[in-house]
């Protein structure tokens, strides 16, 4: 059997399971403290959580074909102000040297990020500069000049000159291949700050996977939700900002159904809250300091909420909810303490935190974890199910400290954290254009089953707690596939252009440890701001075994697609690889087409879809004839149709081109090493000129 391991760091606990490669069943997960005051950093408590997995499960090193873990590390350096002291090189002449000057980025209770900034020429000495900047006390370095996307030579002689000099140092052209002068050298400038810290990490950490024999190498979890090598984040460690909650919500999509959904990840001190759009995690520019960065990172949305928070009290009533937690301030839950305790303690419910004074002179809180448990909502089995008696019997002796009865205290605890919840739910589906009526909440984390089935009842949502709730992140990492992007402003891209980026992206995905055969790319065109990006991801190369996936039935696939359409016409789908394609009338007039994937996870809706059935040989031709036949006039010039082809498990978007000749170079590159008979659906959709 081979096995792939994924390890998630969090703020109070690092989470490692081991999961069957083949069958993708979780086998074994281990929980231990995550070690942040330790000399090792938390690398010391993955080594920890790797060794204890090993030995208390018996799995023998060279039997890993995959390891990976997602990292806070990024993140909280930013959070805690934890940053090298930046040189950026500014390579250039006067007008591009002030071009990639910025102000300095508020890293709010943690202080401002200031850079310093030194100038160079073209041509100029290195090695002189860089070692001005060690005697000015720089810890990183990070090099910047105009086109040096297109351009890199004069960026990676200053960063040759720093690694040679000990020093950490990163490029523009390095962390983002997109063009805007300050947007890329901030980038470079806050992965530089990053740098020595990552590098103490991940090494520590790749050294303790190699003195356990696993022979595996070691992979970072992405913000994206992909993994990279090791190396690479040794490069880029900004890549990995927000890798902790897109290890989430990628484990959720393995082990759960959604089409459309709000994923909630509830922990001890936080929730995090993305959206999941036709299968898919919402991606966005990532900000820091107020700032844009030339960074995607996952759309998430942080609360201070969640199952270890505490109750503040204020003026005789509950004032609030959070933000400090349970974890944070040592204190224990009520729902895993011991009800005797409870009895004999003395209530603290005046202004300040609702909590107990105990005998043996520990502090015992009240928490959303301890009401739920109290009014008896928590499923049986789940990670947050503690003593309901003695939950309850906290709630009441706090309740009667404040005039009420200990359920109405427990269920006003629920509900203001709903509140908080709802907010962020209300504007994830606003954002994203989600129909409540088609949304479904699904919980993840160790505190998912305190606040999600109480809130989406409150607030009229259907839910579901993702199967191993508990350890969702660690099996996101644990499942994930190798991702790299490759992004260039080009006006009017050229069929040319457009296989050139897509190789690019796959160079880059087996650079970072991807196996060259099975990649799948995708091509996004934004022709408003003349942006390509292609998007490329695989498994690693030494994944054995083929990953078994739920298959539905039919009836579940066309109850699927009846949500989308409302109707669903009597006549077989039509099919494409693993896909079925209905048709149907929404409302009263509006036909729409679903594509429905094998797990009964709607893939695609498009009003006013057309299907055409083709084959891998014969796909020139549909292309040309769909771009023909639906491709509509106005007085404002043409509108090309929106298409997309279906075949095998993929769905390939060609609605960003400018021609058919584009869609047709994207279609052939797609799919390279088809059989010519492949079944090619190619499913068009007219807009408004």
């Amino acid at each position: 059997m081979k096995i792939r391991v994924g390890i998630d760091v969090g703020g109070t606990f690092t989470d490692v399971v081991a999961v069957d490669a083949a069958s993708r069943e979780l086998i074994a997960s281990i929980k231990v403290p995550t070690t942040h005051d330790h000399a090792d950093g938390v690398a010391a408590g993955i080594a920890n959580g790797l060794d204890r997995l090993l030995r208390e499960h018996a799995i023998a090193p060279d039997s890993i074909a995959f390891i990976a873990h997602s990292t806070t590390q990024a993140t909280n350096a930013l959070l805690e102000g934890d940053l090298a002291r930046v040189g950026i090189v500014c390579i250039g002449g006067p007008f591009e040297r002030w071009s990639m000057h910025f102000a300095p980025l508020s890293l709010g209770n943690a202080g401002r990020f200031a850079p310093r900034f030194y100038h160079a020429r073209r041509g100029g000495d290195p090695a002189a500069l860089v070692r001005t900047m060690a005697g000015d006390g720089v810890e990183a370095v990070a090099a910047s000049s105009a086109f040096a996307v297109d351009r890199p030579a004069a960026e990676t002689r200053i960063v040759d000159a720093a690694r040679a000099a000990g020093i950490a140092a990163t490029s523009g052209a390095e962390v983002s291949t997109m063009y805007g002068l300050r947007a890329r050298t901030r980038t470079a400038a806050i992965n530089a700050a990053i740098l020595p810290r990552m590098l103490r990490t991940s090494r520590v950490t790749k050294a303790a996977v190699e003195a356990g024999g696993i022979r595996a190498p070691l992979m970072i979890m992405r913000s994206d939700g992909g993994v990279m090598d090791v190396a690479e984040v040794e490069r880029r460690p900004i890549l990995t900002l927000l890798s902790g909650p897109a290890a989430g919500i990628a484990g959720a999509l393995f082990v759960e159904n959604v089409t459309d959904g709000i994923f909630i990840e509830v922990g001890g001190t936080s929730a995090d809250c993305s959206v999941i759009k036709r299968g898919q995690p919402q991606m966005r520019p990532a900000r820091i300091g107020g700032y844009r960065t030339l960074l995607r990172t996952l759309d998430v949305r942080t609360l201070a909420i969640a199952g270890g928070s505490l109750v503040r009290i204020a003026a005789g009533r509950v004032a609030d909810i959070g933000p400090r937690s349970a974890h944070i301030a040592g204190l224990r839950y009520a729902a895993f303490s011991d009800g005797a305790l409870i009895a004999g303690a003395r209530v603290e419910a005046a202004d300040g935190i609702a909590a107990f004074a105990a005998a043996d002179g520990s502090r015992i809180a009240i928490t959303p974890t301890c009401a739920a448990n109290a009014l008896g909502i928590v499923p049986d089995g789940a990670f947050a199910r503690g003593d309901r008696a003695a939950a309850a019997l906290a709630f009441e002796r706090i309740g009667a400290a404040l005039g009420v009865s200990g359920d109405a205290l427990a269920t006003d605890v629920l509900e203001r954290a709903t509140e908080k919840l709802r907010r962020a739910i209300d504007e994830l589906c606003a954002d994203y254009g989600l129909e409540r009526g088609q949304v479904a909440i699904v919980g993840g984390g160790g505190g998912a089953a305190a606040l999600v089935p109480f809130a989406a009842r409150k607030l009229g949502y259907d839910f579901r707690l993702a199967r191993h709730a508990e350890v969702i992140s660690p099996l996101g990492v644990a499942l994930a596939l190798v991702r790299d992007v490759v992004e260039r402003t080009i006006v009017d891209p050229t069929p040319a252009d457009l296989s050139r980026i897509r190789r690019e992206a796959i160079d880059a995905a087996v650079a970072a440890g991807a196996a060259p055969d099975g990649i799948e790319v995708t091509v996004d065109i934004d022709r408003t701001s003349n942006r390509v990006r292609a998007a490329a991801s695989g498994a690693t190369a030494l994944v054995e075994g083929a990953a078994t996936r739920t298959v539905v039935d039919e009836s579940e696939r066309r109850c699927a697609a009846a949500r989308y359409l409302g109707t669903v016409g009597p006549e077989a789908p039509q099919r494409a690889g693993s896909f079925a394609i209905y048709r149907g009338v929404r409302g009263r007039s509006e036909p729409a087409l679903c594509i429905v994937d094998e797990r009964a996870v709607v893939r695609a809706f498009i009003p006013n879809g057309h299907t055409l059935q083709s084959t891998a040989g014969d796909v020139d031709a549909c292309l040309r004839g769909a771009f023909d036949r639906f491709t509509r006039f106005g007085d404002v010039g043409r509108a090309l149709p929106d298409i997309r082809i279906a075949y095998a498990s993929r769905i390939a978007d060609l609605g960003g081109v400018a021609d058919a000749a584009q869609a047709v170079a994207l279609a052939r590159d797609e799919l390279a090493g088809c059989a010519p008979e492949t079944v090619v659906a190619v499913i068009a959709a007219p807009r408004q000129a």
